[in-house]
């Protein structure tokens, strides 16, 4: 990834507090949204929605479309409404610069052209190993946070953006490691799959099961209920 002095300035241009609001407001929401919501999600008024909305885009953080209103078409179905969504450009900025994509790169290099697959089952071991800590840990630091919550808020911690689905899935809306997916999907998603198995085995909640169900703009893997790997939606394309 191709790093420029920009990155960071884009990234300090969060430092504002509305800004940041705004940008999280439209970032979990599952579609593009207009300054009249935003605005509403994050409690000020629309000419200040719209001008910080408007920021993030000239930042490269959101982008902007018009859609007409839901339902209205033709002649009388008046102005198309300025929409914004998150970005699919990603930044990256340590001070000073670190190159830990770099070294992520090789390990998985490394990984991949073990024939005997040793290195691989370790990996998958470590992954397993770090999820149910995560998931004990994060039940013990709230007792009264049910298991499902504490799946949701542990995956939260680390980019995951969990939200659940009409089926009562849980999708994963980001992958944390998604450019190395490019190059290294099995191994990347299996990683993924081991570390989501220890969380709810650490939370202890049985009733979750996690899937691989790869799909575009998301993680690889979908958590549905026991006996219904990866949700309705998974179930109808198996």
């Amino acid at each position: 990834m191709e790093r420029t002095e920009s990155d960071l300035e884009t990234v300090t241009g969060l430092a504002d507090p509305v800004r940041a609001r705004l940008y999280q407001a439209v970032a979990r929401s599952d579609s593009p949204i207009g300054r009249d919501a935003a605005a509403s999600a994050v409690g000020i008024g629309r000419p200040l929605a719209a001008y910080h909305l408007d920021k993030l885009v000239e930042l490269g953080l959101l982008t902007a479309s018009y859609q007409r209103p839901a339902g209205r078409f033709g002649p009388g179905a008046g102005r198309p409404s300025k929409v914004y969504a998150r970005s699919a450009r990603e930044f990256a900025v340590t001070v000073p610069p670190r190159e830990y994509e770099l070294a992520a790169r090789l390990l998985a290099a490394a990984l991949e052209s073990d024939q005997v697959g040793a290195s691989r089952s370790k990996l998958l071991d470590a992954a397993r190993e770090f999820g149910t800590d995560l998931g004990v840990r994060t039940r013990s630091a709230a007792p009264g946070l049910g298991p499902r919550r504490a799946v949701e808020t542990a995956l939260r911690q680390y980019g995951f953006e969990p939200s659940t689905a009409g089926d009562g899935s849980v999708e994963l809306r980001n992958c944390p490691f998604h450019r190395l997916v490019a190059a290294h999907r099995d191994l990347v998603c299996g990683m993924n799959l081991a570390l989501l198995q220890g969380v709810i085995s650490g939370v202890n909640e049985p009733g979750l099961r996690p899937s691989l169900d790869p799909e575009p703009g998301r993680c690889c893997v979908v958590i549905g209920p026991s006996g219904q790997p990866g949700g309705a939606a998974a179930a109808a394309r198996s």
